[in-house]
This record gives C-alpha cells, sequence and structure tokens, in this order.
C-alpha cells in the first residue's frame, strides 16, 4: 500500500503542485473509495487539510453529483474526484472550475492505472504533444474521420481546442488524470456520415466486435453491432444522442484497457462522444457523456491528413 500511496504524493506534488497552504477535496463514492483513501493517506502525509466526501455511484458519466457536493467543489482549492462514472462534463466541476479550484477526474481509475501506462508518462512530452494538436484544432473549419469504409464529417469552425495535460497549476485548470488529450466541441447538428468505433466505448469497455454509427445532422441514429443497443441505451433517446466531442490521443504511455480513462489517451487514436458539451464550449446538457474510441483512422483537417508522430 505504501507504494501507492508515494505515487499519490506523487501526483499530488508534480501534476496538481499543491502548495503547503492548500486544502483538498476528494470526492468519491462507493465503488472507488479504497483508492481514494489512497489519496487521503496521501494528502494527510504532506500535512495539507485534506477532506473525504463519499456519494453514492452516478448512474453514468456527465451525471451531476449531489448538490452538497457541488458547493463543497466550489469552496475547494484542489479537487480530485476518484469516482466510477465522469464528473468531468457536469455543471458542478464546470462551476467548481469558475470558482478557482484546480480539478483532477480519474473516472475508473485501478490500483493497475496507478502504477503503469499513461500515469507514467513523461508529462512534459505530454503537455508539448497536446499542445500541438490543439493548435491544429483552433486553425481548423471542418474534421473528417476515416475508418475502413466509413466516413463522418463535421464543423468545428469558431470553436476552442481543450488542452487536457494531466498538469493543474493554474486556478480553475480541470481535466482527466492521468492525461493527455486535445479535444473540442463540434458544432452539434454538423456532423453527417458514419463511423466505426473499433477501440472502446465508455461504460462499455474494449470492443471485440467493431461498431458502425449511423451519424445524421449531429445525432446519432442507428448504432449496429454486438454493443450497438447497449449504446443507445446508455445515452437514452433525447440530447444524449448528440455529438458532443472530438477528441485525439497524446499520451504514448497509456493503453487500450477498456478504461475510457486512459483509453481515450492512447496516442494515435481519437475520439468521438455523445452528450453534454456545454462544459467545454458546447451548447448540449444532456446528463450522459460517452466516449468511443477510434483506433488508427485517417484524420483530415481542413483537408489536410493529421499526422500521428
Amino acid at each position: 500500500m505504501q507504494d501507492y500511496i508515494n505515487v499519490a504524493e506523487s501526483v499530488l506534488a508534480n501534476n496538481l503542485f499543491m502548495k503547503q497552504d492548500e486544502q483538498i477535496l476528494i470526492i468519491t463514492d462507493t465503488e472507488l473509495k479504497e483508492i481514494a483513501n489512497i489519496f487521503y493517506q496521501a494528502g494527510l502525509k504532506r500535512k495539507n487539510e485534506t477532506v473525504l466526501m463519499e456519494m453514492t455511484p452516478r448512474l453514468k458519466s456527465g451525471e451531476e453529483p449531489p448538490q452538497t457536493i457541488s458547493e463543497a467543489m466550489k469552496a475547494a482549492e484542489v479537487v480530485l474526484c476518484i469516482t466510477k462514472h465522469s464528473l468531468t462534463h457536469t455543471s458542478a466541476r464546470k462551476n467548481a472550475s469558475s470558482a478557482g479550484a484546480r480539478i483532477a477526474t480519474m473516472p475508473g481509475v485501478t490500483l493497475d492505472m496507478l502504477k503503469n501506462g499513461a500515469i507514467s508518462a513523461d508529462y512534459n512530452e505530454v503537455v508539448e504533444r497536446t499542445k500541438k494538436y490543439c493548435e491544429l484544432l483552433n486553425q481548423g473549419n471542418q474534421v473528417e474521420i476515416k475508418k475502413g469504409d466509413t466516413s463522418l464529417s463535421f464543423s468545428i469552425k469558431n470553436r476552442t481546442g481543450i488542452e487536457s495535460t494531466g498538469v493543474f497549476q493554474e486556478k480553475g485548470e480541470a481535466g482527466n488524470l492521468p492525461s493527455g488529450e486535445a479535444y473540442i466541441a463540434p458544432i452539434e447538428d454538423s456532423a453527417n456520415g458514419t463511423i466505426m468505433i473499433d477501440g472502446s466505448v465508455a461504460g462499455i469497455g474494449v470492443i471485440e466486435e467493431p461498431l458502425t454509427l449511423e451519424i445524421e445532422d449531429g445525432k446519432l441514429i442507428t448504432a449496429s453491432g454486438d454493443k450497438g443497443k447497449e449504446l443507445l441505451e446508455l445515452l437514452g433517446d433525447g440530447d444524449g444522442r448528440k455529438i458532443a466531442e472530438f477528441g485525439i490521443g497524446t499520451n504514448n504511455k497509456a493503453r487500450l484497457i477498456g478504461n475510457v480513462l486512459e483509453d481515450e489517451k492512447v496516442f494515435g487514436t481519437v475520439h468521438i462522444a455523445f452528450g453534454s458539451n456545454k462544459s467545454f464550449g458546447g451548447e448540449t446538457e444532456a446528463n450522459v457523456h460517452i466516449d468511443c474510441v477510434i483506433k488508427n483512422p485517417i484524420v483530415s483537417i481542413d483537408n489536410k491528413e493529421v499526422i500521428f508522430n
């Protein structure tokens, strides 16, 4: 256990840049309280004022936490969200960031992920690589993703890319930990085409039989394949089916393991998501956010192919 506490101490020092006089709030649920306690012990060992709050697990990523937790997040200086499902794209996270909290979300993190894979990356390299791909997004207007005989295109015109580096130094900075992605909210009604998902899906895991998604005017219409019905059920019938995100993985140590926290960071993959995106520049609030990872796609921005190297 001490090895894990040492890793957690390193994360607090080198990813969150914890100062001695800062207070840390750890949000967890009954599913991940064991891992949350590791960070709680690390905070105490560093002699930071450390508070641990436990809630009932949310049913899906993007679902809001209880109001009590939302208010506590706004009052904290540093927040760790160690929960089964992601709080990244919630109003609670957005409001806490606006209040100045530095927030790292770690949905579904495992003990293995604390020692191997994305967490072990050289984060100076991750920062540089993420900035490079985010600049491509910020300069672009139209994106096309090709995979096999499928193709999906959408507009990102006048939307702002987000650098999720896993490093949080300034007030209000937030994102996944471990991390490594450049992402953006597409224009909600602009996506058309079909796309093959052959990596993983949040809440489902690694995909053994690829899914083919049909998207029309920004909304997911059909999802074929073994897990297609399950994906549609996760998203519901309403705004959860709207395209929400396009992301590029930038962490060369990340692995495809069936946990979207790490899967979507794999360098050489991209992902699209459906549901909420208002927390990062979009217009949709859907109380759900589901990411779908694509391995080794051909991506073009304004008809220029994006090179992964």
